[in-house]
């Protein structure tokens, strides 16, 4: 049953009005694009405010992954800036009346957090090769049948909770908002919409934070 209020949806593509999620996808990746275009397509030495705002942004998201994950976390930086600015302008999508957070459904968060499955897999088997199953072993020979099960349910259950915690609380989010538009269309709605701009830039730090320290772990020599 669809819910009601995808009903409010402005922005509607003959064929998909039961995949919202799919348009305002699209959307958010054009809009982005477009940003990027703008920014750069007259950088100078000098930036205009456009390219100033995207500057600081970058810089910010660099410093916090070399904090995160050290220098050899730049090489991830395409994937984790786009990550981070795909979900915040996402969940973010969501606080203006009529328009739908792609967010707020769960297959575009499970599609994100099975990326971060693959490349956090894809990245430990490239660096350590065969020797990367010791990370599932556990410490000593003796404890494999343990430890074997152990760490393969933990990390299966790693794309289960980015994409549930995400979608939870984006749909969450939306749901109030419309519950109080319909109850009180005018002044209630507006601390929500604030807090729901606070709780997108949260949401967007932890689904971040954690694909650092997944990648990070994959990494590592294992103990």
């Amino acid at each position: 049953m669809e819910h009601p209020y995808l009903l409010l949806d402005l922005i509607k593509v003959p064929g998909f009005e039961h995949y919202p999620h799919v348009t305002y996808t699209w959307v958010i990746m054009i809009l982005l694009g477009l940003l990027a275009y703008l920014s750069m397509r007259k950088a100078s030495v000098v930036p205009n405010p456009i390219q100033n705002v995207v500057e600081m942004v970058l810089v910010a998201l660099n410093n916090l992954i070399k904090d995160t994950m050290g220098e050899k976390g730049t090489v991830f930086m395409p994937l984790l800036v786009t990550e981070a600015l795909f979900i915040f302008t996402a969940n973010l999508v969501g606080v203006i009346p009529g328009f739908h957070s792609p967010t707020a459904d769960l297959n575009t968060t499970a599609a994100m957090a099975v990326v971060v499955f693959v490349t956090t897999h894809v990245v430990g088997v490239k660096i350590h090769g065969f020797k990367y199953i010791k990370q599932f072993l556990g410490p000593v020979w003796w404890l494999i049948p343990l430890m074997l099960p152990i760490e393969i349910i933990s990390h299966l259950s790693r794309p289960l909770s980015l994409s549930v915690r995400l979608f939870g609380n984006i749909r969450g989010e939306d749901l109030v908002l419309f519950i109080l538009l319909f109850l009180a269309p005018y002044f209630l709605p507006l601390p929500i919409m604030f807090l729901m701009i606070l709780t997108s830039a949260l949401q967007t730090f932890v689904f971040l934070l954690l694909t650092m320290l997944y990648i990070s772990g994959a990494m590592e020599e294992a103990h």
